[in-house]
């Protein structure tokens, strides 16, 4: 140990222009009230500050985009085949329904996913949203493109596809949503029931 001290000291040395810091002493503000509001309101302000994309999960990046005249589809592993031919063919009564016209991308990204959070609360099991074609625009399909896109990102949506031609053909998406918790629960008090 002292040999390193030594070595450290004789190199520090031969540099010559080698000095060591004289102390020195700060003051600290003793007004501390008026400091500790402002550090206070500052943690609150950034504990409390959640910006739009941390409250809403959908990603707003590349977004493949999808022709005008396509069906858009998205089945989940678990989702029986006869369910979702039922929804394609548009079967299954609609509940409740979005209309995306005239939103902008991230408006109709909130709008989406405030839709769809509303329809769990509500126990609605078959949704439609219209997001249209974007046909004669510069970029055709963009917010049918989103939804694409969206959907299958909330673990809410078991299954969507295009919709029928009276429900807005391919400007509009049938969604199939999971049922609540609450309605699982009645479901599963139902059957109990008819089981005794």
């Amino acid at each position: 140990m002292r040999d390193d001290q030594e070595l450290f000291h004789g190199a520090m040395g031969a540099l010559g222009d080698v000095k060591p810091l004289a102390p020195k002493h700060k003051t600290a503000n003793l007004n501390k009230q008026a400091d500790d509001k402002l550090n206070l309101r500052a943690r609150r302000e950034a504990a409390t500050a959640q910006t739009a994309r941390e409250l809403n999960p959908l990603g707003g990046e590349f977004v493949e985009p999808v022709d005008p005249w396509d069906p858009i589809e998205f089945k989940r592993d678990g989702v029986q085949n006869g369910v979702y031919r039922n929804l394609r063919l548009g079967k299954y009564h609609v509940d409740a329904r979005l209309d995306l016209h005239h939103h902008t991308i991230e408006m109709a990204r909130s709008a989406l996913y405030q839709f769809v959070r509303d329809c769990i609360d509500a126990d609605v099991r078959c949704a439609l949203v219209t997001h249209g074609k974007g046909e004669g625009r510069k970029q055709p399909a963009l917010l049918k493109s989103c939804v694409n896109a969206w959907l299958p990102q909330l673990p809410e949506v078991l299954a969507f596809h295009s919709a029928q031609k009276q429900h807005g053909g391919l400007g509009a998406t049938y969604v199939l949503l999971r049922k609540s918790e609450r309605k699982r629960q009645q479901n599963l008090e139902q059957h109990q029931r008819r089981n005794k």
